[in-house]
């Protein structure tokens, strides 16, 4: 038996290290190519924004490419965002790496309330409710609906035909927001600070979901990564108080209920999943329009896995939900077509089509800030461009169909959680995680937004 003998490197200076990998760029670079990507889209959509603002103030993009205004207004007020953010860049990639998963989940959605809440605090807590109270908003619509139904057609019946006489936001939307606030009114429990605290605390469980979503299609460790940046993201200035959170909420909790059932091992937990992620999603369908195109990433996760029963099941939820406003005298296809008329005989014709197409995604950018683009840059994960790649075809459907031509920065916020995974290939970046609050602060503090 011979041995061998291995015999010390000599000392002396180390080896020098070999070229960059020409297959990724180096994270320096890579960063600086994110971030450059990132706002390269938003000055383009300002620019076009600015320059149709200036010919024809009605096309209400005030502060391109975002609807508001400029509007520098820093205070002490928004102490308590800031010291959440610090609490966050200090803490959250630790407690999302350790905690116990329920109370992670937990955490996520109490935790991205109270940011949404105390970015909308910095303009006074008396700006929680104010959007929700505008002329152009759903408690505004309550009298008219209360007229509807108390007429011979009935408040669903009547939706359609009556649509050009209900405020702005109303008539962009299917009945079912202002049918859940007629029932909240009729308990007793209506008003701007009910709808308030339903809006926030909908909006916050997308968090939560997509968590759910990406431990189930992914992997728990994914999850983990990616959590600090569902909380904390930028769109949050829009989740407090704009009818959009609850649409968000709603449709994340129906798709991670479909991610649920698709990788479940059960056969009685994927059907009752299933059946249950059909249910949401239908409900959800019935708040916005807009949540269509997240069907395409529904439709991604049953092909992955071959889930045929796993889809008639959820279509089976939708179709008893579509049933059941049909029957009461809605239905979704009429629906949408009287707001697409109306749309395009409206703000939209003053919207130029092409100009839109950045415009959007300028405002998108902002909602879901440059961590996502340099995410997208970085993710090699199949499992997670799963939902990343859904989301990107969901944007895609809504940016071609010209039915979202601004104010995407609230509008497509159903969309952000299933952009916003792809932070998980970031790992616990605290830096990436610093220019998304930081962010979501400068955003809050010099725009002045109607939402």
């Amino acid at each position: 038996m011979t041995s061998a003998t291995i015999t010390p490197r000599p000392p002396g200076p180390a080896a020098a290290p070999g070229p960059p990998s020409r297959g990724r760029p180096r994270p320096r670079y890579g960063a600086i190519a994110a971030i450059a990507l990132w706002a390269a889209v938003i000055v383009a959509g300002y620019r076009l924004g600015y320059a149709l603002y200036s010919r024809d103030f009605r096309v209400h993009i005030g502060n391109a490419p975002l609807v508001g205004s400029q509007d520098i207004r820093a205070s002490w007020r928004l102490s308590g965002a800031v010291v959440l953010a610090a609490l966050a860049l200090a803490y959250a990639p630790a407690v999302a790496a350790r905690a116990r998963w329920g109370v992670l989940l937990v955490a996520g959605w109490a935790t991205g309330a109270a940011w949404a809440v105390l970015l909308a605090a910095g303009d006074g807590w008396s700006a929680l409710p104010a959007p929700l109270q505008s002329r152009y908003e759903y408690l505004a619509g309550l009298p008219r609906a209360r007229a509807a139904a108390d007429g011979d057609g009935g408040f669903l019946r009547s939706f359609v035909d009556v649509l050009p006489s209900y405020p702005t936001h109303v008539k962009g939307h299917p009945p079912g927001f202002l049918l859940l606030l007629g029932w909240l009114d009729d308990l007793g429990l209506g008003g701007a600070t009910v709808a308030t605290v339903l809006v926030v605390a909908a909006g916050a469980l997308a968090a939560p979901a997509a968590l759910v979503a990406l431990r189930a299609v992914a992997d728990e460790a994914a999850a983990r990564r990616a959590a600090p940046f569902l909380v904390f993201n930028p769109g949050a200035v829009w989740l407090a108080t704009s009818a959009d959170a609850l649409f968000l909420g709603v449709s994340a909790c129906g798709v991670a209920l479909m991610a649920m059932a698709v990788t479940a091992a059960d056969v009685r937990r994927r059907a009752a999943t299933a059946l249950a992620g059909g249910l949401v999603l239908g409900v959800a369908l019935h708040l916005s329009y807009g949540i269509a195109p997240l069907g395409l990433l529904v439709l991604a996760l049953l092909i992955w896995r071959r889930a045929a029963l796993v889809g008639a099941l959820a279509a089976a939820g939708l179709v008893i939900v579509v049933a059941a406003f049909s029957a009461a005298g809605f239905f979704w296809p009429d629906g949408l077509s009287a707001t697409r008329d109306l749309y395009h005989a409206g703000v939209a014709s003053r919207r130029p089509y092409a100009d839109f197409l950045v415009i959007n995604l300028g405002a998108f950018f902002i909602a879901i800030g440059p961590a996502v683009v340099a995410g997208i840059m970085r993710l090699r994960d199949r499992r997670i461009w799963l939902l990343a790649g859904g989301g990107l075809a969901a944007v895609a459907v809504a940016q071609l169909s010209g039915l979202s031509r601004g104010e995407t920065e609230r509008i497509w916020l159903p969309f952000t959680p299933w952009l916003l995974v792809v932070t998980a290939a970031l790992g616990a970046s605290r830096k990436w995680l610093a220019l998304q609050l930081l962010l979501a602060l400068v955003v809050q503090a010099t725009v002045r937004s109607p939402w």
